[in-house]
C-alpha cells in the first residue's frame, strides 16, 4: 500500500516519502506547516488515492480525548427513564461512538485525520498514547474492550500553536510541509485552473511572492488564499497588466483583500507603495 500522489494534490517527493514511511512503520504521521499548505487535504487525497474510508476528527479548544473514543449520554438516559422508555435497561443504547471507535470497527483499513491537534489542551495528546499504541480502549460502562480490526493510517496536523509533549512526539513520524516554491506553485495552480493564461499566472505569482517577502508582515498569504485570489481575478476578468503599475514597479493589487487579511498588513503594504513612489 503506497501513496504516489493524486490528480488533485501536488505532493513533493519528500512528502510522498513521509506518507509511505508512516504507512510502513504503522505510526501516526504528524504534519506541520503554515496554514493553507494542504495538511488537511493530504489525508483526504491519500484516502481517495488508496480507496480507503476516511474518518475526520476536527479538534477545538474544548475537545477532550475521550470524545474521540466514545461518550456516555447520561442526560438522555435520565430523560428516557423519566418517560418510562424501555431502552434505559440497556446502557449500550446511550454510548455514542467517537471517530476512533468508528475507524477501529471498520472492516477494511482506513485513514483517520486528527486535525489541528495543537488547538486542544496540552494533556490531549498524552491522553491518547495508550489508544494509539495498542489500537484498543476499554468502555467502562459496558465492560467492553474495543480493538481495531485493522490499524488505520493516522494523520495528525498541527499549526504549531502549542508545543506537543515529547512522549507523544516519540510515537510519530514527523514531516514539515515547506511552503511551495514558484515551480511547485505553478503545478498546484494548474491543477485548480487548467488552461490559465501564462502571462496572468506569471504576474500573479510575482505579486504573490513579493507580498510574502515583505518584512514585518503579520500574516503571510497562503496557497489557499492565492487560489482564492486567482478565482476572483478570473471571475472579474482582471487583465495581467492591472497587477502592475505602468512603470512595472509595485502597485496595490486588485482584490488584495483575498491575500491580506488584517488592517496592519494592508497599512504596511500601502506605506511601502507610497515610499516606492516617492523614490521614483
Amino acid at each position: 500500500m503506497r501513496f504516489e500522489g493524486s490528480e488533485q494534490y501536488v505532493a513533493t517527493r519528500d512528502l510522498t516519502l513521509a506518507v509511505n514511511a508512516a504507512i510502513t512503520l504503522q505510526r501516526p504521521l504528524l504534519i506541520k506547516g503554515e496554514p493553507g499548505t494542504g495538511k488537511t487535504m493530504l489525508a483526504e487525497e491519500v484516502a481517495g488515492a488508496l480507496g480507503l474510508p476516511l474518518f475526520q476528527w476536527h479538534i477545538k479548544s474544548t475537545t477532550k480525548a475521550q470524545q474521540g473514543l466514545y461518550e456516555y449520554d447520561a442526560v438522555s438516559r435520565l430523560r428516557d427513564s423519566q418517560l418510562g422508555d424501555a431502552r434505559v435497561a440497556d446502557i449500550a443504547n446511550y454510548i455514542v461512538k467517537g471517530v476512533l471507535w468508528e475507524a477501529f470497527n471498520c472492516d477494511t483499513p482506513s485513514v483517520v485525520l486528527i486535525d489541528e491537534i495543537d488547538k486542544a489542551d496540552i494533556e490531549f495528546p498524552n491522553d491518547l498514547l495508550r489508544e494509539l499504541d495498542r489500537m484498543e480502549f476499554f468502555v467502562y460502562e459496558t465492560r467492553q474492550l474495543v480493538r481495531a480490526k485493522h490499524r488505520p493510517i493516522l494523520f495528525i496536523t498541527s499549526n504549531n500553536e502549542k508545543e506537543l509533549p515529547d512522549a507523544f512526539l516519540r510515537r510519530c513520524f514527523f514531516h514539515y510541509i515547506k511552503f511551495p516554491d514558484k515551480e511547485t506553485m505553478v503545478k498546484i495552480v494548474d491543477v485548480h485552473f487548467p488552461g490559465l493564461k501564462k502571462n496572468l499566472l506569471r504576474e500573479a505569482l510575482e505579486v504573490f511572492f513579493e507580498l510574502r517577502e515583505i518584512p514585518g508582515l503579520k500574516k503571510k498569504p497562503s496557497t489557499s488564499e492565492l487560489l482564492d485570489w486567482l478565482k476572483l481575478l478570473l471571475a472579474e476578468d482582471i487583465p495581467p497588466e492591472a497587477l502592475r503599475s505602468q512603470d512595472q514597479k509595485v502597485a496595490i493589487p486588485p482584490l488584495h483583500g483575498a491575500l491580506l487579511k488584517n488592517e496592519q498588513d494592508v497599512h504596511l503594504f500601502e506605506r511601502l507603495i507610497f515610499m516606492a513612489r516617492q523614490n521614483r
